[in-house]
């Protein structure tokens, strides 16, 4: 059961710390980056990632996952920790490119422009959830892969995680809000199923931004002539 909100926007359960990190760094990694993406069960829009890279210090109070917090609070936090953050990168991979290659490889894809957008390159990376979709291959500079570790519910436990998932979450809404189209009310539901998003998509079928691989439109008769066939690859992760 979640627990109740605050009014700061927050759980009230015990923060995110450096545990992760700590352990990392103690083993030889000479920076660590949290990453986190959003955007990977949308129907529109591109898959964002944040590669965040703290320095130890006292995150900034109310961090967490970013799903715990109000849209308002999020943005809050995201604005401090621009300022806190000694480096942070995002990455995007578009509707096009999901269609064409994936989820799985559309992360990757994202996971690896935002890291190599970073200042300096990290020792070791932290990923939210059991799934290394950064993988092994070597980087397209030839450099070894990054030390990748998985952690599940990192976002919650790691400082620089839920960095990266509040500033990953805050870059995509205002990207989704930017695209217009205001029939499908991106601006408040960033490219999810919402019923204002459903409704539009039956009656003017689906926009440049839309994945044109997704489930939905088999529920759309008149426009199920647009769908196109989602790679089957081996490994792909779940849309939700």
């Amino acid at each position: 059961m979640m627990a109740a909100m605050r009014t700061d926007g927050t759980t009230g359960e015990t923060g995110p710390g450096y545990a992760i990190e700590e352990q990392l760094t103690a083993a030889g990694a000479v920076r660590v980056a949290g990453v986190d993406e959003v955007g990977r069960g949308a129907w529109a829009g591109p898959v964002v990632v944040c590669a965040a890279v703290t320095d130890l210090s006292a995150p900034p109070e109310g961090l967490t996952d970013s799903k715990l917090l109000t849209a308002r609070r999020r943005v809050a936090i995201a604005e401090v920790l621009e300022g806190w953050l000694p480096a942070y990168a995002f990455g995007a991979a578009s509707p096009e490119e999901i269609d064409e290659a994936g989820m799985t490889e559309a992360l990757r894809r994202a996971a690896v422009r935002a890291l190599e957008a970073l200042p300096d390159r990290p020792g070791a990376i932290i990923l939210d959830g059991k799934h290394n979709f950064l993988g092994g291959r070597v980087t397209p500079g030839g450099e070894r892969p990054w030390p990748v570790r998985t952690e599940i519910k990192a976002d919650l436990r790691s400082v620089s995680v839920a960095a990266a998932s509040v500033l990953a979450k805050v870059h995509r809404d205002a990207l989704m809000a930017e695209l217009g189209h205001e029939e499908y009310g991106f601006a408040a539901n960033a490219g999810y199923p919402s019923p204002v998003h459903q409704e539009a998509l039956r009656r003017l079928g689906p926009t440049p931004h839309h994945r044109l691989s997704w489930s939905y439109l088999d529920d759309l008769p008149q426009w199920r002539h647009l769908k196109r066939h989602r790679p089957e690859i081996e490994g792909q992760l779940s849309l939700i």
